[in-house]
């Protein structure tokens, strides 16, 4: 079920990934270049962040407060969340799979 919520939380995380200081790139000049390990971080505190937002809306939804729309599009947001960092820790195993293949 692809819903325009789910299509600009992928957005929103495919952006993370590409470049997770924009915003602080506004407020202060960077003089250092992208680091890998904060991309990652970025991209798992996200993740976490979604699936918190998933869990708090299935309690909502248990206890009579929240719409059964609102706590499918949360989860659906997290599955997107989930198999884009999936997909980007396969993609890092395999370039480290063909970095080690290389002759030296």
């Amino acid at each position: 079920m692809s819903t325009p919520s789910v299509a600009a939380g992928a957005y929103r995380m495919a952006s993370a990934l590409a470049n997770p200081n924009q915003a602080r790139e506004l407020e202060k000049p960077s003089t250092t270049s992208p680091d890998f390990a904060n991309m990652v971080k970025s991209a798992v505190e996200t993740v976490v962040e979604q699936g918190q937002k998933s869990d708090q809306q299935a309690l909502a939804m248990a206890q009579g407060k929240a719409n059964v729309i609102d706590v499918v599009t949360a989860v659906a947001e997290t599955e997107v969340a989930m198999e884009t960092l999936v997909s980007v820790r396969d993609r890092v195993i395999s370039a480290y799979q063909e970095i080690m293949r290389m002759p030296i």
